[in-house]
């Protein structure tokens, strides 16, 4: 960032600061008594930033003495640069005669914020400074102000200025070429863009100029442009590229497709890119062209941006493509096909739907469907026609485009379609209307009435997507079929309410559970039903009720256990009173132990008292023996094995009185230093040993 922007934006911070610096006073002389007082430094340059919003040409002498001030020169400026008066002008130019090196370079900065033009003179002068920095800084003010002297002391510098400082001048220059191009001067302009562009300066300098200039020359500027197209240098190819995007006249568009071409496929995406941006009716042909005669890579960037140019007369030729034993090119052009633009495009597909069968056909109807093009009548007759893959192409666009008032069609041809291998399809085109219905429940009711005149293979069909639609009416039922007669029913309506995705769904689940007509349906609703538990959002009171629900609907420890993974996920008093009473079956005694000592260590620190609710767990035979325990770091340890032998009773969790553990043991060995627990002990006689990090939940490890 140039020195002169960065200064600005300081001072910009700064006068924001004032606004919560608290109430400004009524006149700035109260600030400028501070100024005048022997306040600390701190304090006087916070009285500058004040100073910039409420200073007045009264403060101007105080604040130039401050310009000399290596600690409070920039605060100086900062109020300097806002004062509306001339005097603040004036102060800074007289501060030129004044300072060296950082403060001049400073100043100078501040007047190129101000944009002083009684300045230009001083200024021209400091360009050939000994001091590389003064000299830049001079330069870069002087571009800030940018009228016709500044300008002309800087084209004038460019020639002869020193390699350490023709880069600010190069960019001063810029400046002035922009100034001069935003007043329609597009000659200087572009003189003057020239002159920096094919100066020795750096690249950055070269590639602002070039672009500068051929925006300034315009219909001119077409062989300079077409020159970066053309260049090897990927930074000027690439400059070539968004100027082109820039430069709003037709002949711009001609230059890229002309380059286009004859450019190296690597680049020729990029070109494509450039043209399709600019959005202009000129940019087809050449993009067509590319897209039926260039490199494979080519054709497929050119298919890539038809969706920014193209038109309805692309449709042809991308129908034509899309049949091409190319699978990428055919692929490329289907997708072009269904995002070209204008309605133009939609009536001429559905016109096409009405020609003589010939091989686009069918890729015709499917565009029709993924474009959602209403075509409803032209579709339903083609899903009468002889051919299955026309008739399946019609109902799958179908399913893309019909409305509430032509559902009942999909419906019957699940229930009869034209052949059966025709079902899968029109189940297909069913779903996929269904569930963008925007009346979920009167779809579902729509679908359920048919269900009691359809054969089994199609109330199959239609409860896949009941279960898809969702909502009470679906839910109802797919419940019936479940509690019905019929296997095939049965098994499919369990299945789909297992993976159904609101809460509603658990009431039906348990009543299966418990009542379903066969014991695989009873274990696959359950299943489901805790599901629901563990994937669900709900109150910590109704998981748990839930969860105890499942546990006493279980008849075998595979469900149990999924209870216990709820339990698990979701500790709460609540779930760990489940797992201790789970404890007391045998068959999952294990799996609920772990359960709770998982639940007892999430919860430490809710004042759960983790010793008490497990010793319910077990037959109380446990016998936990503490032979030596440590408490320190590194070298530095202190026997506390009375201590924790105190705590120690029918359960390997030790809880000690404080989450301190230098608390619990008096004191802190190493301080400063994470310590750790060292502890040997013995289980029903066997030993073992662990360490666990200061202040961590006592969880012995049961010894193999």
């Amino acid at each position: 960032m140039n020195m002169h922007k960065l200064h600005y934006l300081v001072a910009l911070v700064a006068i924001m600061a004032t606004f919560v610096a608290g109430p400004a006073p009524a006149d700035d002389q109260p600030l400028i008594a501070v100024l005048q007082s022997d306040a600390p430094k701190a304090e006087k340059a916070l009285t500058c930033k004040q100073l910039a919003v409420h200073g007045t040409a009264a403060a101007v002498p105080l604040l130039a003495d401050l310009l000399k001030d290596p600690e409070l020169a920039s605060w100086a400026r900062i109020a300097l640069e806002a004062i509306p008066h001339p005097a603040a002008d004036t102060a800074l130019r007289d501060a030129l005669e004044l300072v060296d090196g950082r403060l001049l370079v400073g100043v100078i900065n501040s007047i190129g914020v101000r944009g002083d033009e009684q300045s230009v003179d001083p200024l021209s002068e400091r360009l050939g400074n000994d001091d590389p920095q003064v000299a830049s800084a001079a330069a870069i003010a002087l571009g800030t102000i940018g009228n016709a002297q500044a300008t002309a002391a800087l084209s004038t510098a460019l020639a002869t200025a020193p390699a350490d400082v023709r880069s600010a001048i190069a960019e001063a220059c810029v400046l002035c070429a922009e100034r001069l191009l935003a007043a329609a001067d597009r000659e200087a302009a572009a003189e003057l863009y020239n002159q920096v562009r094919t100066a020795h300066v750096p690249k950055q300098r070269v590639v602002e100029a070039t672009r500068g200039a051929i925006l300034a020359r315009q219909v001119d500027g077409i062989p300079l442009l077409v020159e970066q197209l053309q260049s090897e240098d990927k930074v000027m190819f690439a400059l070539g590229l968004s100027t082109s995007r820039e430069l709003q006249i037709p002949e711009a568009a001609a230059a890229l497709g002309s380059v286009l071409q004859s450019a190296p496929p690597a680049r020729q995406a990029g070109l494509l890119m450039a043209l399709a941006d600019r959005r202009d009716a000129a940019t087809l042909p050449a993009v067509l062209q590319l897209a039926r005669n260039g490199s494979h890579q080519a054709r497929i960037a050119a298919l890539g941006v038809l969706n920014k140019v193209g038109d309805v007369s692309c449709v042809p030729f991308l129908l034509e493509l899309a049949g091409a034993d190319d699978l990428e090119l055919a692929s490329a052009a289907k997708v072009a096909l269904e995002e070209l633009p204008g309605d133009a495009v939609d009536a001429d597909l559905v016109a096409r739907l009405d020609q003589p069968a010939d091989a686009s056909r069918g890729l015709v109807i499917e565009m029709v469907g993924l474009r959602r093009i209403d075509a409803v009548p032209a579709l339903v007759k083609a899903a009468e026609e002889d051919d299955p893959q026309i008739r399946a192409a019609a109902m799958l666009a179908l399913g893309a485009t019909v409305g509430p008032d032509n559902l009942e069609f999909l419906i019957q041809r699940v229930i009869s379609p034209p052949q059966r291998q025709d079902r899968e399809v029109c189940s297909q085109a069913l779903h996929r209307a269904a569930t963008r219905m925007p009346d979920r429940e009167a779809c579902a009711e729509q679908i359920a009435a048919s269900l009691d005149s359809a054969s089994l293979p199609a109330q199959i069909a239609l409860l896949e997507t009941l279960g898809a639609v969702g909502g009470e009416r679906s839910l109802a039922a797919l419940a019936a079929a479940a509690k019905g007669e019929e296997p095939g029913l049965q098994d499919n309506a369990t299945r789909l309410l297992g993976h159904w995705m609101t809460l509603d769904a658990g009431p039906v689940l348990l009543d299966l559970a418990q009542t379903a007509p066969a014991n695989k349906y009873r274990v696959r609703s359950l299943r489901g039903y805790i599901r629901i538990a563990r994937q669900f959002t709900m109150s910590q009171d109704d998981r748990v009720a839930m969860c105890r629900t499942a546990w006493e609907t279980a008849t075998r420890d595979d469900e149990r256990k999924l209870v216990l993974q709820v339990l698990r996920r979701y500790p709460s008093v609540g779930t760990l009173r489940l797992a201790v009473a789970a404890a007391q079956l045998p068959s999952v005694e294990s799996d609920a132990t772990d359960t709770a000592v998982s639940i007892v260590k999430q919860l430490a620190g809710d004042d759960v008292d983790a010793h008490q609710w497990l010793a319910q767990i077990g037959d109380g035979d446990v016998k936990v023996e503490i032979t030596e325990a440590e408490y320190g770091a590194d070298t530095t340890y202190v026997d506390v094995t009375e201590q924790v032998r105190q705590h120690v009773g029918g359960v390997p969790w030790i809880t000690l009185p404080s989450a301190s553990y230098s608390d619990t043991f008096g004191s802190d060995p190493v301080p400063g230093v994470a310590k750790e627990l060292k502890i040997k002990y013995r289980i029903n006689g066997k030993p073992g040993q662990a360490a666990f990090p200061e202040d961590s939940v006592i969880l012995l490890p049961i010894p193999e």
